[in-house]
């Protein structure tokens, strides 16, 4: 998986590499460390540092936040680039990210932080292209999976009403990932090993009949 989805397993890794730096800065949970390496601060979005909107993306507050995130993002990212590219699955993942970063600065008070909107914008746009695909709606598997998908949004967005959780981002992410999971694509090409070359004889005289 790690060849087909390698998109995913970059953003994982730049998401490992920030929290130690967040550590090292003097803590994931410490709020002086979230704001000046780019966390959702409502105030500070206000003022115009849009940067943020991305930054906030790669932070996360606490090991258990991180694990949560980079599994998800290991198991629904890696699936969706698989199946419908590395080019659609960046497009797909910043765009629910960055609208997920505005849903929270709007709508949440407080300092917000976390890959967990673009997750869900990959996990709605999973569900619209899965459904979609002429190759894959009518595939054995892909009703099960769509299933299991719609089932794990329900209850994470219904979690997500918690006090302490960024469901204005979780929200947000799942439907921009909704949208976007609407908009033409090409599957990309199935591995070598899936497909089949015909072979034809080349003809040495363009006047034999």
């Amino acid at each position: 998986m790690r060849r087909s989805s390698p998109v995913t397993f970059a953003i994982i890794a730049v998401i490992c590499v920030v929290y130690v730096f967040e550590v090292m800065a003097g803590g994931a949970r410490n709020p002086q460390v979230l704001v000046a390496m780019g966390a959702i601060v409502p105030d500070l979005f206000g003022r115009g540092e849009y940067w943020r909107l991305v930054a906030a993306m790669f932070l996360h507050i606490g090991l258990l936040h991180l694990f949560l995130n980079l599994w998800a993002l290991y198991q629904l990212g890696g699936v969706f680039e698989l199946l419908f590219g590395s080019k659609r699955f960046a497009i797909t993942y910043f765009a629910s990210g960055i609208v997920a970063s505005i849903s929270s600065a709007t709508i949440t008070q407080g300092i917000a932080a976390g890959a967990s909107g673009a997750i869900f914008g990959i996990l709605g746009a999973l569900i619209v292209s899965i459904r979609r695909s002429p190759r894959f709606r009518h595939a054995a598997w892909s009703r099960g999976l769509i299933q299991q998908l719609v089932l794990w949004a329900a209850i994470n967005i219904v979690i997500g009403f918690t006090p302490g959780i960024d469901n204005a981002a979780h929200i947000g992410g799942f439907i921009c990932g909704l949208v976007l999971g609407l908009a033409p694509h090409r599957i990309p090409p199935p591995p070598a090993n899936e497909m089949v070359i015909e072979a034809r004889p080349v003809d040495d005289d363009p006047h034999r009949p």
